[in-house]
């Protein structure tokens, strides 16, 4: 079980630095941000931007993973996309990690003006926007035309520093979006569903991880890594005891990795540090 923690990007970097180095002193195996232009009811507060974001992370830690919890195509396009990963994974010396979503119908949806897509319209626009990434970190130069998306010539060069590109861990929790995840994924990320109740959350994690045995299995694959968000119904480190009883069950559910989140004052993920240091301190057993 490799543990992972996410830090949202609130703080001025004078105070997020910190956190960073400290997310890879106390051992976590890796540390993610999220990707949005504002989040929730966290929209009127401070709120940095995802890439810069991780690039000064990677300045600041020398071995510890990085990650986009997770990015998504509601403001993004690949291929400018596409070149900021590459000089993301560059900089971080091939530490970084691209998650990636259909996006939901928040505030990222809105903003440039689009019209909201339908569920099915978001999950066919991750499809290929997935596509265009693995094609545009593939090879040197792309000529793309498709539904959402066009590109003409588009250069990277020289390629990404892990080969053959940065690993994609795709969310998903439709056997549609899952295909996305079984073709071009090297791991696979949930949230859960949707609920205040514990117990109907873990119950809805295991549906959706015996939905995504059955597609893996359609693809012949074996090999996917799968991660769990914990922080979906209730706050994995609100206790010592409760993080640790979220891990075990997370591993019984077959989960390679699990995400929690760094502890805020107040509001969401709301915490007491002291739990996450004791946390950190107890990782080599959690493994």
């Amino acid at each position: 079980m490799r543990l992972g923690i996410v830090l949202l990007p609130q703080l001025r970097w004078r105070d997020a630095a910190p956190r960073w180095r400290r997310a890879e002193e106390m051992g976590f195996d890796h540390a993610w941000t999220y990707d949005h232009l504002a989040w929730r009811d966290l929209a009127d507060e401070p709120w940095y931007a995802t890439v810069p974001t991780l690039t000064a992370a990677a300045a600041v830690t020398e071995t510890i993973t990085l990650g986009t919890w997770v990015a998504s195509p509601n403001f993004r396009h690949p291929v400018p996309f596409a070149k900021e990963l590459l000089t993301l994974d560059d900089i971080s010396d091939g530490r970084f990690l691209l998650g990636v979503g259909a996006g939901g119908l928040g505030w990222d949806a809105d903003v440039l003006g689009h019209e909201r897509l339908s569920p099915g319209e978001r999950v066919a626009r991750l499809a290929e926007f997935v596509d265009l990434l693995d094609a545009l970190l593939t090879g040197e130069r792309t000529t793309w035309s498709g539904e959402h998306y066009r590109a003409v010539d588009a250069r990277m060069i020289p390629g990404c520093v892990q080969t053959p590109r940065v690993p994609f861990v795709v969310a998903a929790n439709g056997p549609r979006a899952m295909a996305v995840a079984a073709r071009l994924g090297q791991g696979w990320a949930t949230t859960g569903p949707e609920t205040d109740d514990e117990e109907a959350w873990w119950r809805g994690v295991r549906e959706t991880v015996s939905r995504l045995d059955d597609v893996a299995a359609a693809h012949g694959r074996t090999d996917l890594d799968r991660y769990l968000s914990l922080d979906t119904s209730a706050y994995s480190l609100s206790s010592v005891d409760h993080f640790e009883e979220m891990v075990g069950r997370a591993g019984e559910l077959g989960f390679t990795d699990v995400v929690a989140h760094w502890p805020r004052e107040s509001g969401v993920y709301a915490g007491d540090e002291r739990v996450l240091e004791e946390v950190a301190s107890r990782l080599p057993q959690l493994r």
